[in-house]
């Protein structure tokens, strides 16, 4: 058997408090729904570099098409996506509108995820 196979029981054998105990806390399937949406966003590599960038400063989108050597209207669509999963905010000034990190749970799912894959 391999490192990464997985072991199963050799007998049927289900331990009820148990599942009882998991089944009471377990949240509701839209809310694991929404969570599993939330988790999505972080599966394409630009949200994720636009995020790393915005976790070092706040920024326009012509500087973070800058910095990621991408066009503005390839920044601007994975803005809109990040902004409706409430990861980033925006502010104007003028005619210049910065983003950066909604809040600092998402620092710590960053810096989390670059622990834990760098460990």
């Amino acid at each position: 058997m391999g490192k990464t196979d997985v072991e199963c029981c050799d007998v049927t054998c289900v331990h009820n408090d148990a599942v009882l105990q998991v089944l009471k806390k377990m949240p509701p399937d839209e809310l694991l729904k929404e969570l599993a949406d939330f988790y999505k966003v972080f599966g394409d590599a630009t949200r994720v570099k636009i995020l790393c960038v915005l976790l070092e400063a706040e920024m326009c989108v012509c500087d973070l098409a800058e910095v990621l050597g991408m066009t503005q209207s390839a920044i601007s669509h994975q803005l809109r996506v990040l902004k409706q999963m409430k990861l980033v905010k925006n502010r104007r000034e003028g005619k210049t509108v910065f983003y950066s990190l909604s809040d600092s749970h998402i620092q710590l799912i960053i810096s989390q995820g670059i622990e834990h894959i760098t460990e």
